[in-house]
């Protein structure tokens, strides 16, 4: 895909190639944009591979100024700082003329325009470096290990906002990283997506289905408050 101000776009993210989310995607960028960009639409779900090759290409044909979205919905910051380190390191003397920027694979009119938005865009040189050591090195206190789906699907029923309202509600009640709290990781795919968004809870080993704010409350009171079982939230085979 070629715009304005760059030789080549590429999107890269999870669930691009195969699949329903990816059937649905793909029609819509092609209505967007027109069918061409199919060919710039680089699946992540095994892996960068694919885009690193992409990105050599490019380079070598001298397909520059280049923009890379990342349309991955669990990026953020840390992401784009890693893709632009990598990067950086790929194009060499050339990094000055790679950019990214994060883009919502739900609202292509708004990626449209994004794209279209220079100063919106990072480059690929001076990326900040990982420190040697973080202040967050230690190991928190908990009692309860909270692993939280962030997989395709799970953030396509609304995981995100959810997993943001657990973690208010558990710094609220004080269970969050105490020695009777919780610690919380974000995960990829867990499974079972189709009763997601999917919480497992260890070292008790279990599976809950929290769809809306409600049961995050009921969880948070019932479960690591009252610390009794909530039968009714528990995922079933």
């Amino acid at each position: 895909m070629n715009t304005e101000n760059y030789a080549r776009v590429l999107f890269v993210g999870p669930d691009l190639a195969q699949g329903s989310f990816a059937e649905l995607t793909r029609r819509q960028f092609a209505e967007q944009f027109g069918a061409a960009v199919l060919d710039d639409l680089l699946d992540t779900n095994a892996g960068y591979d694919e885009l690193w090759a992409r990105l050599r290409q490019c380079l070598e044909s001298g397909e520059l100024p280049l923009l890379l979205v990342d349309l991955d919905p669990l990026g953020g910051s840390p992401q784009l700082d890693w893709l632009r380190g990598e990067l950086q390191a790929l194009a060499g003397e050339h990094a000055d003329r790679l950019f990214v920027c994060a883009g919502n694979a739900e609202n292509l009119a708004a990626l449209a325009e994004l794209i279209e938005q220079p100063e919106r865009h990072l480059g690929c040189v001076d990326v900040p470096q990982l420190p040697q050591r973080h202040s967050w090195s230690c190991i928190p206190p908990h009692r309860h290990r909270v692993l939280l789906c962030n997989g395709p699907r799970c953030t396509r029923r609304g995981a995100l906002p959810l997993w943001k309202l657990l973690r208010e509600e558990l710094k609220a009640a004080g269970r969050l990283e105490t020695e009777d709290g919780v610690h919380i990781t974000r995960t990829q795919c867990q499974f079972p997506c189709d009763q997601g968004p999917t919480l497992s809870l260890y070292p008790s080993g279990e599976w809950y289905r929290i769809r809306n704010a409600e049961e995050v409350k009921r969880l948070v009171r019932e479960r690591f408050v009252e610390e009794r079982a909530v039968p009714e939230l528990i995922m079933r085979d």
